[in-house]
């Protein structure tokens, strides 16, 4: 297969160093920053593109990879869709949904394949948690509080933090959705939300243009409630989440590795460790994709539920305002 990588920025470069690994040979990679093209070059021997459309001309991808800010999301989708791509977009799908539903339609009429990049739903601690909700273990889910924060600068310390889309307005930044992998798995875990509330803004002196610190509530149909907090602020880094059942609660702690399992019918807690690499999630939903383009198959995260979190994110921020 000949896959095509948009955008060389961290999450770009790792992608084409795990397509390598899997076995990818025909990689081409388009980015207009010539000093971000150069190590790829150097270290995988990668076809180089400044342009994105020339790039599509000259490589007839099969596979492209979308690894660009968000604003760019969808119209190089479908861009590459209707040049008969199957297409992985990085997350969020995008900062708005002008032209989402587009995008699903011709993605559907060509038969393509879709993919968007919530990583953490190949997480080993968060996919034990799903199965402990879906069998039951701590009954039916009262509440959750789930919580991420890293400071932005410490993100990528290569890179000048005002420069990344992230910290920019103009490309789709702030934390609700660059955060939006924890939107992503709380709705994985407790279905669509039906109402949604939000306090967001600018607390830190960090030079952004963006929310940097944001709390959104959201209300399931099952009657169950969650607590989302998501900042760039905080020294050190932070990610975990807390179920409350009817008859136990569960801990995710994912800098420590492991879960905590309450159960109230024997008082006591168990604690399971696992595994884990970081790259190993991002190894996994590339060989889903690559597994979901050979077999026809509907990826784990399709344009559809990605479009359901957006809407969720984009509620927060409406909220918020």
């Amino acid at each position: 297969m000949k896959v095509l990588v948009v955008g060389c920025g961290s999450i770009g470069r790792r992608h084409m160093r795990n397509l390598r690994a899997l076995g990818i040979q025909r990689l081409a990679v388009c980015d207009p920053d010539p000093d971000r093209l150069a190590p790829m070059v150097t270290e995988l021997g990668i076809q180089p593109f400044a342009d994105f459309e020339k790039a599509m001309v000259a490589t007839k991808p099969d596979l492209v990879f979308v690894c660009t800010p968000p604003v760019f999301h969808v119209p190089q989708a479908l861009r590459a869709v209707r040049a008969g791509a199957h297409v992985f977009v990085e997350k969020p799908l995008s900062h708005a949904l002008d032209g989402v539903d587009e995008l699903i339609a011709e993605a559907e009429a060509r038969q393509r394949i879709v993919q968007v990049g919530y990583n953490l739903r190949f997480h080993p601690g968060l996919q034990k948690v799903k199965q402990l909700v879906d069998d039951g273990t701590i009954g039916r889910i009262l509440w959750a509080r789930v919580e991420v924060g890293q400071y932005l600068p410490d993100w990528r310390p290569w890179q000048d933090y005002r420069q990344s889309y992230t910290a920019r307005r103009d490309l789709g930044g702030g934390i609700i959705l660059d955060a939006s992998h924890e939107l992503d798995y709380v709705i994985w875990l407790l279905g669509q939300p039906t109402e949604v509330m939000c306090m967001a803004g600018k607390v830190s002196n960090l030079e952004v243009d963006v929310e940097d610190c944001a709390t959104v509530l959201l209300r399931f149909a099952s009657g169950a409630q969650a607590d989302v907090h998501m900042d760039f602020v905080q020294r050190g880094y932070a990610r975990s989440c807390k179920l409350a059942g009817e008859q136990g609660t569960i801990i995710w702690d994912h800098p420590a590795h492991q879960l905590r399992v309450y159960q109230a019918e024997t008082d006591s807690w168990e604690t399971m460790a696992y595994d884990f690499d970081s790259n190993d999630i991002y190894m996994a939903e590339v060989q889903h994709f690559l597994d979901c383009v050979d077999q026809a198959m509907t990826p784990l995260v399709d344009l559809k539920q990605a479009k359901m979190v957006l809407e969720v994110a984009l509620a927060a921020k409406s909220a918020a305002a």
